[in-house]
């Protein structure tokens, strides 16, 4: 409620600060050209201020601002999803916390954006949720001075959710500036974020048999029991960040010497707790049978499971620039953590510790070319204490044209285990253990095609050491426990995407085809993913609005979906129960009005047509049909 209070504060106070129409802008907002209004990333790639209303707009307006195609929501905003397309994120050779299943709206260091604009830019994004809540997104970015730059900004999500016990309430404070010195020999980005991710775990629905029956009284979702009634999980973070650069020449010229730093100090915090333990199961002939979800506990009640993270990385780096030749970076970094609980156990099995920390050093460099149609980066870095690690990456591109490009990625990478593999403990019995696994070995292979006539991405991955969660038990108890596969993981992925367009219509596909190649099934990703846009784009009212409306049809086949653990955060492997193969259906009208998209979307229209049989994960059904509208408001002042 206290976040929910302030983020309304935040959206009136920058709405009365930047609330001006196009007629009353400022007289140098009205000379400025959007190429004035620059979006940087921590690489330096630059964009601009892009206010068009386009179907890829239409794709990244949700709870994460970006195309989720290859992941699958779970029914409340704000919760987690289903990855339907593996290998969609890049795999770093550090460990790192893991309770992967609630950071996909936790934001990394490479998704924190820096800003260059030539009058304040204000952004005000708003959308309706499932029940009871509102989901806002807050920001705003102003130059002092042509070369000092800094932004606020703040998201703030509240949904009840449908189903018993499924409150999201989440929040991340993101603060950024960038500075250079008038001789531009000194460039600095730094950033600063607070995020907390609160999350209601019903664990899932009790009886399916129920839910996918047309018993009209469940069409009340709270009707349908759980498995958890009371438990929650809350992950909060908090990170100061760094990356700045000085040029040792004092006049920038045909070659160029930099000495670069970065610095990130973070420190996350994860909580998994549940006031009553038992679960009871009412049958339809009112039978009660009562157990505990995830096996016998120390405890009779009041769970409350809690485990920190601190991390510090320092990397240290001298660039060699020539005009010709390209950039050579020759760096050393160091990383330390420290992931502990409160107390060591003793148990008969043996003893838990209550702490790993570790101290790794890493020496590496890195080659950037950027000339005429070719672009290139090379990097590769080692330890030089005693883990063995290593990362190389490589990646080429050719842009032949606007329209056409050809680019090749290659990544060969040797990981610590993320700490959650290696250590954990609970008030459970069974969610207790101390591990020391492999380093998991990966090869990927990216060849990536954007040409006028289609896009298209190849992609290869070689797993060795794969680590996974998987489920001891195959009745009603979840007793998940770390493994790791010791044979050879292979994927192969095609992703296709084309767009269609005669006058003022459009047919936008995309279609994944997936092939995993392994003796047992513990990589399992459904073999197609399609999606499919039909739309209209045209002016109304001479021109004053533009409207894009048309209907989405998603679609993944049948596959055994990973399952979701509260206690873990994670996801787990399973092979009882396979969700998939449901039509999707979205009907969707946005209008731009000036400097202001609006949306209105009748989402899985078609959910009281086709059949109780959509699931997010097993035990978790996707949401109902319902109606969801926003915007997305720019200001130039």
């Amino acid at each position: 409620m206290r976040n929910f209070f302030f983020v309304l504060f935040l959206f009136k106070t920058l709405f009365l600060i930047a609330q001006s129409d196009d007629s009353k802008q400022s007289p140098i907002a009205a000379k400025a050209t959007i190429s004035q209004y620059r979006i940087i990333t921590l690489e330096r790639d630059t964009t601009f201020v892009d206010t068009s209303l386009t179907i890829k707009k239409e794709y990244e307006y949700n709870y994460l601002r970006r195309d989720i195609f290859g992941l699958m929501p779970f029914a409340n905003e704000g919760q987690t999803y289903t990855t339907l397309q593996y290998g969609l994120n890049k795999t770093t050779s550090f460990p790192e916390f893991g309770y992967t299943a609630k950071q996909f709206n936790y934001l990394q260091p490479n998704q924190i954006n820096y800003y260059s604009v030539a009058t304040p830019l204000t952004e005000l994004y708003f959308k309706t949720v499932m029940e009871q809540g509102q989901n806002v997104d807050a920001f705003v970015t102003l130059n002092t001075s042509e070369r000092f730059n800094f932004s606020l900004a703040y998201k703030g999500l509240r949904s009840l959710g449908k189903y018993i016990n499924q409150l999201s309430s989440t929040g991340n404070f993101r603060f950024t500036t960038s500075y250079n010195t008038k001789n531009k020999r000194y460039y600095s980005n730094f950033h600063f974020t607070s995020q907390d991710i609160l999350n209601g775990e019903n664990g899932g629905i009790t009886s399916p048999e129920n839910f996918e029956s047309s018993d009209p009284s469940y069409k009340e979702r709270p009707r349908l029991g759980v498995y958890l009634k009371d438990a929650k999980t809350t992950l909060l973070g908090k990170r100061l960040f760094l990356d700045h650069n000085f040029r040792i020449n004092p006049t920038k010229g045909n070659n160029n010497l930099y000495l670069t730093h970065q610095i990130n100090f973070e420190n996350k915090y994860f909580e998994f707790n549940q006031i009553t333990i038992p679960t009871s199961i009412t049958s339809n002939t009112g039978e009660v049978s009562t157990f505990n979800r995830f096996g016998p506990s120390f405890v009779t009640g009041n769970i409350n499971d809690q485990v920190r993270y601190n991390r510090m990385y320092n990397k240290v780096g001298l660039i060699y620039e020539n005009t010709t030749l390209g950039k050579f970076q020759f760096f050393l970094d160091d990383f330390r953590y420290n992931y502990f609980y409160n107390s060591m156990l003793f148990l008969t099995s043996g003893t838990v510790p209550n702490a790993i920390n570790d101290k790794i050093n890493d020496f590496g460099g890195q080659y950037e070319y950027r000339k005429n149609k070719w672009t290139g980066k090379f990097s590769y870095s080692s330890s030089i204490t005693k883990q063995s690690l290593f990362d190389f990456n490589a990646n080429l591109k050719y842009q032949y044209n606007d329209k056409n490009s050809l680019s090749f990625e290659y990544q060969n990478n040797n990981k610590l285990p993320n700490n959650v593999y290696n250590l954990h403990q609970s008030s459970y019995i069974n969610y207790n253990w101390y591990n020391n696994f492999n380093n998991e070995k990966s090869n990927t292979i990216k060849v990536e095609a954007n040409t006028q006539w289609a896009n298209a991405t190849l992609q290869l991955n070689t797993l060795n050491d794969y680590l996974y969660f998987s489920n001891d038990n195959t009745a009603n108890l979840q007793l998940v426990t770390p493994k790791q596969c010791d044979k050879t993981i292979n994927y192969l992925s095609l992703k296709i995407n084309k767009e269609i367009k005669f006058r003022k219509f459009a047919l936008d596909n995309t279609v994944l085809y997936q092939k995993v190649d392994q003796k047992d099934n513990i990589l399992n990703v459904p073999q197609v993913v399609l999606r499919n846009t039909f739309y209209y784009s045209g002016d109304f009212f001479k021109k004053a609005m533009f409207l894009q409306t048309g209907i989405t049809f998603n679609y993944f086949t049948k596959f055994y979906a990973n399952d979701y653990n509260p206690i873990l955060g994670e996801f787990f492997v399973q092979n009882q129960t396979q969700i998939g193969a449901f039509p999707n259906f979205d009907i969707f009208a946005n209008a731009r009005i000036q400097r202001c998209r609006i949306f209105l979307k009748a989402e899985h229209f078609n959910s009281a047509m086709s059949g109780n049989t959509f699931y997010s994960a097993p035990n978790n059904p996707y949401h109902d049909f319902m109606i969801r509208f926003g915007l997305v408001w720019n200001f130039f002042q």
